[in-house]
């Protein structure tokens, strides 16, 4: 892709990965951000500590549901990835703010780029439109039936998108994204809290029985897979593309908190988990350890399981500390960038640890 994408939602955890991705191509970009309170506003412009050091990049701040439009340059591709996120916080008098940044904000970007050379508008789009889906994996042909009022503001977004590509000819296409996790996630969600529990040594709180199934996408997977970056594949103009995420497996973290077991709840209202196209490996497979990385003295320790027959034993200096299992099914071109973090962040422990990245065949090693 060249030329000239709008970002908005640029500070956030998905934007500002994409602004630096489109950057790193040679792309200009124009960022737009409202700097909300949802979470620490200051996290969010160190997201964009590496983009606003580019001459190819510009910021503005603005309200999509309120201030003028005009504002906004003319552009390429425009990747609106603005929205106020959150299920749990969508209930109640909250509700006005989903309606105004969720729905307002985007019938306004729709209309302001109405009628312009535009080559694609991309609508980031939520998994929880689905609600309680009706089966696993979920496909894009079930229909949509969200299960809290963030859900319905989302839809509501989707069927604005396709109104104005069946209306007016924008070229549209909606993403619906399954629990994107990887760095600068935001401080509310999953990985994000067991990340900072295992590093502060807190409990974590978990919701229902613990063995809910759920579908995660790798961030560096996400930037990869956007249509209107040029890659193929892409969707045709006017229709929505639930792209579901690629890596599915149970999540779990295993005996690193054996002094802090866990708080368990029952699932509140709107919280229920739902995992879309949770076993990528085919009906009835299951995963497997396909990679193991270990931290034992003075070194990591990588290898694969072999194509048939048990896994390798563990280095027979004992269990190590910490455990991560890492859902990895589609994701074998990032494990190298991944496992470099992780053991960045499993070495300030200062505890042995070991990773497993659980996938649907067996992998090359890490490197």
């Amino acid at each position: 892709m060249s030329g000239h994408a709008l970002v908005t939602g640029c500070a956030g955890f998905i934007g500002s990965h994409l602004v630096e991705r489109l950057l790193a191509e040679g792309v200009r970009v124009t960022g737009v951000d409202l700097f909300t309170s949802y979470y620490d506003p200051a996290l969010k412009r160190r997201n964009l500590s590496a983009a606003l050091g580019q001459p190819g990049f510009s910021l503005l701040e603005l309200d999509l549901g309120r201030d003028d439009l005009a504002r906004l340059p003319e552009a390429d591709v425009v990747f609106h990835q603005a929205a106020q996120p959150g299920v749990r916080s969508s209930w109640g008098a909250e509700f006005a703010s989903y309606v105004h940044h969720n729905v307002l904000a985007t019938q306004r970007l729709l209309e302001r780029y109405r009628g312009t050379a535009l080559q694609r508008f991309v609508y980031a789009s939520s998994s929880s439109v689905y609600g309680d889906a009706e089966r696993y994996p979920t496909g894009e042909d079930l229909p949509p039936r969200p299960f809290s009022p963030y859900g319905v503001t989302k839809l509501a977004g989707e069927h604005l998108a396709l109104l104005y590509a069946r209306n007016f000819g924008l070229p549209v296409a909606s993403l619906r994204y399954f629990t994107v996790y990887g760095p600068r996630q935001r401080p509310d969600m999953a990985f994000h809290r067991f990340c900072r529990a295992l590093l502060t040594g807190q409990p974590i709180t978990i919701y229902g029985d613990g063995r809910q199934s759920r579908d995660f996408t790798y961030i560096a997977q996400r930037g990869r897979r956007l249509p209107g970056r040029g890659a193929g594949g892409d969707p045709d103009p006017g229709t929505h593309a639930g792209r579901e995420g690629g890596a599915a497996a149970r999540a779990a973290a295993a005996r690193g908190s054996a002094a802090h077991p866990g708080r368990r709840h029952p699932h509140p209202r709107g919280a229920r988990f739902c995992a879309g196209d949770a076993d990528r490996a085919g009906s009835g497979a299951r995963g497997r350890v396909g990679a193991r990385a270990v931290r034992e003295g003075g070194g990591v320790t990588a290898w694969r399981e072999p194509a048939s027959g048990p896994a390798p034993a563990a280095p027979a200096a004992g269990a190590p500390a910490v455990s991560v299992v890492v859902p990895a099914y589609e994701e074998a071109e990032s494990l190298a960038e991944l496992q470099r973090e992780l053991a960045a962040a499993l070495d300030a422990l200062g505890r042995s640890w070991e990773v497993l990245y659980v996938t649907a065949r067996a992998t090359a090693p890490i490197a």
